[in-house]
């Protein structure tokens, strides 16, 4: 197996933070079933993103997820595309990805909620008027709230998948 650096386009990123589509489409550059990549968002300030492996359908789907706490990049950007790494230094980036990763491979279980208000004369009417607000509104302007399971005091919304604060009355 091959190690290698994947570095995907800024708008590619910004859909994988959002999005999490699950699955990085393999630059046609070598990549194989089972090769290891680094993943790295191109731009003025580029990160690691994750880590990766290739699966039979030739994507590349996480084996570390880092989009709520990427790394520096440091010498690893470069032009999109992906080019070989050596074993060496993908092991460094994997071992500083484990040790900052913030679940350290425990998942819990939460909570997320979109509410709004919403004037209807049905509540099939408010259905589709909610639905219709979401897909226009979306990740950049909707809130979501987040808490873990059974700790409904620690809710904090989310806006862009950055923590957002909602209060009016704050700065």
């Amino acid at each position: 197996m091959a190690k290698w650096v994947v570095v995907v386009s800024e708008k590619q990123y910004e859909a994988e933070r959002l999005y999490g589509a699950g699955g990085i489409s393999v630059p046609e550059d070598g990549l194989t079933v089972g090769d290891e990549a680094l993943l790295v968002a191109a731009g003025e300030s580029p990160v690691v993103f994750g880590l990766g492996r290739v699966d039979a359908e030739g994507r590349l789907q996480y084996t570390v997820n880092l989009l709520d706490r990427p790394l520096p990049a440091g010498g690893l950007s470069g032009e999109v595309g992906a080019r070989r790494l050596d074993e060496d230094a993908f092991l460094d980036v994997a071992r500083r990805a484990s040790a900052d990763s913030p679940r350290g491979g425990a998942k819990r279980t939460w909570l997320v909620s979109v509410d709004m208000p919403i004037e209807a004369a049905s509540p099939g009417e408010a259905v589709r008027a909610f639905w219709s607000y979401v897909r226009e509104l979306g990740p950049a302007e909707l809130p979501a709230f987040v808490w873990p399971a059974g700790d409904e005091l620690a809710m904090q919304a989310y806006v862009l998948g950055a923590e957002a604060n909602q209060d009016p009355e704050e700065d």
